[in-house]
């Protein structure tokens, strides 16, 4: 499945009871119009995805994943 950040946290907010993209960016400490700007260049930094991650009630993991066996490299 290849979803880019901005799809995975929109999925992500549907499942946590539909929360907006303003709640969002509330619980995260930005304004919704800098949320959306991120959204718009999909440009999110670690720190903010942890930020994002925390105000869903959940923790943040990155993996890089092997192109030829779709399984994580460690």
């Amino acid at each position: 499945m290849h979803t880019d950040v901005r799809e995975y946290i929109n999925l992500c907010r549907v499942k946590k009871g539909n929360m907006s993209e303003a709640e969002l960016a509330r619980r995260t400490g930005q304004t919704p119009q800098n949320m959306n700007n991120k959204y718009k260049r999909n440009t999110f930094k670690i720190s903010e995805l942890e930020k994002v991650a925390e105000a869903m009630g959940a923790d943040l993991k990155i993996q890089f994943i092997d192109k030829k066996t779709g399984e994580p490299i460690i």
